[in-house]
């Protein structure tokens, strides 16, 4: 019964902090615009979006005298064309109606581009496609090869997908390979460590406020053991983190991002969060004040952040046989597919050690605290 006041007590220092409440509003916040900055990044890195969400429009290029087939060329990369009747007006309206011009000079393909604009970046690998299509193009049709003969040297191979496991397919937001990438690959794992993030500051707080009221060596007097009184402080800030990160995996789920493997998934962010609790239980051991806790929890915080998400998109060298091992990765694994390899289980053993060796360590300078203290 003690134990539960005690953890009750902690539960609602947690609620009635209005920081605490406000960063889970911010935490909404940065999910919902990490989402919208994927969709939008992933409607302009592919043309066939653009042309589907409307967004051609942005993208203005100007042709002079226009040429039927690089025109087609421009087109079927997405791009909205205009055609000029000389160089001089095109120019004009350059960076104003249009975003690029594109002629031809002595046989070749000539570009001019205001770099100004912000849909520059865009334009230019389309731009490029465009003209090498137009140079292979020109060049299949004044070799003098019948039409079929250039579609086959267009097309030498083609693709059949055939489609199996279709029952365990669930439809995502956007059919794009760059929204999977950046969701799976960063979104989704930077989401549901955030909440531990907030839990380890949390513990930290909880136990150098004890200090700072002076009310420290009063809860060691409590009959209560060191584990029970450690399970208190720590079990409503474990939990309240443990909800908050399943509460964004079903928002991401609603949000039509399909999140797979849930009871394994959970498993593994208890475990973790396990381990993102000890480092804040041990960093409140070690700290007198609110002050010191947070510089410190900080510091570790953001190393945490470098070696869970940085192995994401850096080649580590030397390190990359432990890299399957980091809890982010293997988020990443069963997050994004319905079908596992059995594999993953020992993968999940160096974090579960890690994260079971933090916590007894801080147990036991908490314990070697409490003595200290009385």
């Amino acid at each position: 019964m003690k134990l539960k006041a005690l953890a009750l007590k902690e539960a609602r220092d947690i609620f009635s902090n209005r920081i605490y409440m406000l960063l889970i509003l911010v935490q909404v916040i940065i999910i919902l615009g990490a989402y919208g900055l994927a969709i939008v990044s992933s409607v302009a890195a592919d043309p066939q979006l653009i042309e589907r969400w409307g967004g051609s429009g942005f993208l203005k290029v100007g042709v002079v005298d226009g040429d039927g087939l690089l025109t087609e060329g421009l087109e079927r990369e997405g791009l909205s064309v205009r055609e000029f009747s000389d160089i001089e007006s095109a120019r004009k309206s350059l960076g104003s109606e249009v975003v690029a011009i594109v002629y031809l000079s002595g046989g070749d393909v000539r570009i001019e581009a205001d770099t100004s604009s912000v849909f520059y970046t865009i334009m230019s690998e389309r731009l490029q496609g465009a003209a090498s299509w137009y140079i292979s193009q020109k060049r299949f049709r004044e070799s003098g090869l019948p039409a079929g003969t250039i579609q086959a040297l267009e097309e030498p191979v083609k693709l059949k997908v055939v489609p199996i496991r279709r029952e365990d397919y669930r439809p995502l937001a956007l059919e794009s390979s760059y929204f999977v990438e950046i969701m799976y690959g960063f979104i989704l794992p930077f989401v549901v460590f955030l909440p531990f993030f907030l839990g380890s500051n949390m513990v930290t707080d909880s136990v150098v406020g004890e200090k700072e009221r002076k009310t420290f060596e009063v809860l060691l007097m409590v009959p209560l053991s060191e584990t029970m009184i450690i399970l208190g402080k720590i079990l409503p800030s474990l939990v309240f983190s443990f909800i908050q990160s399943m509460l964004w995996l079903g928002l991401l789920v609603l949000l039509r991002v399909p999140v797979y493997n849930m009871p394994l998934l959970a498993l593994l962010l208890l475990i973790t969060g396990l381990g993102f609790i000890g480092v804040g239980l041990f960093i409140s051991i070690l700290a007198d004040s609110t002050k010191e806790a947070n510089s410190a929890i900080t510091v570790v915080l953001f190393f945490a952040t470098f070696i869970l998400f940085v192995p994401l998109f850096m080649d580590m060298g030397a390190l990359n046989p432990l890299i399957r091992f980091i809890p982010s990765l293997l988020i990443v694994k069963m997050s994004s597919g319905p079908h596992l390899d059995p594999g993953i289980i020992y993968d999940m053993v160096p974090s579960t050690v890690f994260s079971v060796l933090i916590f007894l360590a801080a147990v036991v300078s908490f314990r070697r605290e409490g003595v200290i203290r009385l």
